[in-house]
């Protein structure tokens, strides 16, 4: 056996492991999900084949304004977690007295678990007790209570504001971590030459961090488009749908009416929605970066 053949014999060997895991974890649950959307499986006994009966289903006047609802909220929460997560690690990054507490203080949002921290905002919304209202109150600038989780357009920015709170830490400690990883004479010869603070974040932080921008702007958007918890603590999706997302609107239908072949159609669809959005996102950031290296 030659020495190649044996290396490339070697490296399969190394790969079955990762490549049993996602045979495994992956990609016979995303086929099995493929194979039931054209079907009517529910509870009872006999499961028949329905060809395009559950996509046909899905597409109508109610599953678009579902569509449309969840990239304004995925495109809403990422934005501002990524603005936020940038001017934070701007600020961590600085060279100013405490800055080991400040760094401190942006953990408790991502170490406190999520359905606890969820669960408190859900307290701090309610109209007769909650904290927001009672406090918008006292300064004058509402007459009386609000129940923010009762009304439909409150209760939109109210979800993105709670995955906000819980998104921003991480997004803020990984672009801390690639800021340190800049090279600091970049900045001290960008500093002699008469460069001011916003220049050099503009010319030399900016730049450099495009890949870890777009690393994390990937991570944020799949974890935001598929986010469950958040909406479902607060208001299950309502009210009157206000909140429904495409995954919230997946679970009603495969768990709650127990017809599995229309959620798995409603899952497939998801599926093909973060591949098609996750290259062209990819595409157009990797010409931006292009751009900006030249």
């Amino acid at each position: 056996m030659s020495v190649q053949r044996s290396t490339i014999i070697f490296a399969w060997i190394l790969l079955l492991p990762a490549v049993l895991y996602v045979t495994v974890i992956v990609a016979y649950p995303l086929v099995d999900t493929f194979i039931l959307s054209f079907t009517d499986a529910s509870l009872k006994k006999t499961t028949n084949w329905v060809g395009w009966v559950n996509y046909d289903k899905i597409f109508n006047e109610t599953f678009a304004e579902v569509i449309f609802r969840t990239f304004v909220w995925t495109f809403f929460s990422v934005s501002i977690k990524m603005i936020i997560g940038v001017f934070g690690a701007t600020m961590l990054n600085a060279a100013v007295p405490g800055r080991a507490l400040f760094r401190l203080l942006t953990m408790p949002p991502w170490i406190v678990p999520m359905a606890i921290g969820i669960f408190m905002w859900g307290w701090m919304y309610n109209g007769q007790f909650g904290m927001i209202s009672g406090v918008l109150q006292n300064w004058g600038i509402i007459d009386g209570p609000i129940a923010f989780l009762a009304r439909g357009s409150t209760a939109f920015w109210a979800t993105i504001v709670t995955d906000v709170w819980i998104g921003v830490p991480l997004v803020t400690l990984y672009m801390l971590a690639a800021m340190q990883a800049i090279p600091q004479d970049l900045y001290e010869a960008a500093w002699t030459d008469g460069a001011g603070r916003f220049y050099r974040f503009r010319r030399i932080t900016l730049p450099l961090l495009v890949p870890s921008l777009i690393t994390m702007s990937m991570l944020s958007l799949i974890a935001t488009f598929n986010s469950f918890d958040i909406i479902w603590i607060l208001t299950q999706g309502g009210p009157n749908g206000e909140t429904t997302t495409m995954i919230i609107d997946t679970y009603r239908t495969a768990i709650g009416s127990k017809k599995y072949g229309e959620g798995a159609a409603r899952a497939v669809l998801i599926c093909i929605f973060l591949s098609i959005f996750c290259f062209a996102y990819f595409r157009v950031t990797s010409r931006l970066s292009a751009g900006e290296q030249k």
